[in-house]
């Protein structure tokens, strides 16, 4: 499933988001049958897919032991308590230590990367402080981490019907409830996951 190598996935970010037969900027939604259980019911955005690999952010796997306040806390970063805050997840197996701001693409900075046309991904403090001032992006989720795919091996996960994919929008990416996440990422795709086995095909 996803690597576990600490190196950031920097042939995978370089590539441009919207290739053909890619699906960048798209929401990966694991299969009832899903093997690995760190993705077990996940829903992932896809910030980046490429013939040079995959990366993702992980939507719903929520850190109920560190609160946006802690963090800033933690990075010594003032207003502490903040104007603002957003939502944490676990974004993935690798490099758990580092965070990632995924979020709406009306607010960006030097390194940001832009997944979709209204979306971005920021891995600098600046984005932290610019929320807990008030500003920043209108809508982001903070992410801890993130999962990561070598070469084609998210494509033969899909091929294998590990995952559907689904078009992402603001309801999904940033959902007050990510516990429900994964049942609203079937619905959009009409489907009732009760019906489905781990053998069912994909779309």
């Amino acid at each position: 499933m996803a690597r576990s190598d600490p190196s950031p996935p920097k042939e995978i970010l370089a590539t441009d988001a919207g290739e053909d037969g890619y699906l960048t900027g798209q929401l990966l939604v694991a299969m009832p049958g899903m093997s690995d259980p760190r993705f077990a019911r996940s829903v992932i955005c896809l910030c980046a897919h490429s013939a040079e690999g995959a990366m993702g952010i992980v939507l719903n796997q929520p850190l109920p032991k560190l609160t946006f306040d802690d963090l800033l806390a933690q990075l010594k970063l003032d207003p502490v308590p903040p104007a603002r805050r957003i939502r944490l997840t676990q974004g993935g197996p690798v490099e758990g230590g580092r965070g990632f701001v995924l979020h709406t693409a009306d607010w960006e900075t030097e390194g940001s990367l832009k997944v979709a046309d209204d979306l971005a991904l920021t891995a600098s403090v600046e984005i932290l402080k610019a929320i807990a001032e008030g500003g920043g992006p209108r809508e982001g989720v903070l992410a801890l981490g993130y999962a990561g795919w070598g070469p084609g091996q998210l494509d033969d996960e899909i091929q294998a019907n590990a995952w559907l994919n689904v078009p992402a929008d603001e309801a999904l990416l940033f959902a007050e409830q990510p516990d429900q996440l994964w049942r609203a990422a079937m619905a959009r795709l009409g489907i009732d996951p009760s019906a489905l086995s781990g053998s069912a095909g994909h779309a």
